[in-house]
């Protein structure tokens, strides 16, 4: 019984349609071999459609050979085609499969505390403050004894912490770069001084033996406590919120007088009391004062002339205040899942 055309046309389009698939799921050299053998081998199924040609009707041999050859040549193709890729990602020693959908790049992000030190930046660049660095291995000096902490003053035992020689260490805070810029500079002088301290605390849910501070001065020509006022309550505002309300008390610092510390009105709780403000309705943020009069000898300054006012802030402070974390250790930790977070 003679085939029909159309029923020739779709058994070699079969034919082409398996070789196709087998080809593309080949994954070695001995796979195509193995494919071309089956279709275009001395028993090959093409190979035995086209020794078939003979027997059909002699007004469809010529289409019949025609088309059959052309599959031929095509399937040749197709196997020096997959047998050169596999030759090529041989060569290379890996699998490439370009038909595979790209892998999207992660993209880095600023770590929370670099977040907050800038926000903290921009807020006093916009007050007119200039920001300034120094070194992190400090004098005893520069980190105590010109901020008006002679050896024998009762703050160093909590401040002496990681020396390297008797008078060279790590900066225990930043506000041993106040007392170089005002050496090196007269007034008026209006910086902040952002970068790592060091000290020797234990290392728990708030205390770290590194962190980041944030120290501040002015020093100027009639410059008053009301000033200082002004720019942290404007300063707070912009960190945290118009509706923070701002409290100083008296303190002491060595470097100031008078001193006090700054606190905020509980931002979890807006004042009322809770858990985390001891139920006190107010979280100390930083500490501030007017320069202490020595301090402004120390490096030049008359103090009937000039005045200044200073204040430092820990970032790690500021950053779980605003973000309302409660461990500075996930900080220093790198754990992606806290950091992917900000």
């Amino acid at each position: 019984m003679e085939k029909a055309i159309s029923d020739i046309e779709e058994e070699i389009k079969a034919i082409e349609k398996e070789a196709q698939e087998l080809l593309a799921s080949a994954k070695s050299e001995e796979e195509v071999e193995k494919i071309r053998v089956s279709f275009l081998g001395k028993k090959g199924k093409l190979t035995q459609m086209i020794k078939e040609i003979p027997n059909f009707p002699p007004q469809q041999r010529p289409f019949i050979g025609r088309v059959l050859n052309e599959l031929k040549d095509k399937l040749s193709e197709a196997i020096e085609t997959r047998l050169s890729f596999l030759r090529s990602i041989s060569r290379k020693g890996e699998m490439i499969d370009v038909t595979l959908p790209g892998i999207r790049p992660q993209f880095g992000r600023k770590h929370p505390l670099t977040q907050v030190i800038d926000e903290i930046k921009n807020i006093f660049i916009g007050l007119g403050f200039e920001v300034v660095e120094g070194p992190e291995i400090e004098t005893e000096y520069h980190n105590f004894i010109a901020l008006n902490i002679p050896p024998e003053h009762p703050v160093r035992d909590e401040h002496d912490s990681f020396y390297i020689t008797d008078d060279i260490l790590l900066r225990t805070e930043t506000s041993a770069v106040q007392i170089r810029v005002m050496e090196a500079r007269k007034p008026p002088i209006r910086i902040i001084a952002p970068g790592r301290v060091f000290r020797r605390d234990q290392v728990d849910a708030t205390h770290s033996h590194t962190f980041h501070q944030v120290e501040g001065l002015m020093v100027d020509k009639g410059i008053t406590f009301s000033d200082l006022k002004g720019v942290l309550t404007l300063f707070c505002e912009r960190m945290f919120g118009e509706d923070v309300k701002m409290r100083f008390r008296p303190d002491y610092f060595p470097f100031t007088e008078p001193s006090a510390d700054a606190s905020i009105s509980c931002i979890m709780c807006g004042g009322k009391g809770c858990r985390v403000c001891s139920y006190t309705g107010w979280l100390e943020i930083l500490g501030c004062g007017m320069v202490h009069p020595q301090v402004l000898r120390n490096v030049g300054y008359d103090p009937s002339e000039w005045q200044g006012f200073a204040f430092g802030m820990g970032a790690e402070r500021i950053a779980m205040l605003k973000y309302r974390i409660d461990d500075i250790r996930l900080f220093l930790e790198n754990d992606l899942r806290f950091l992917k977070q900000f």
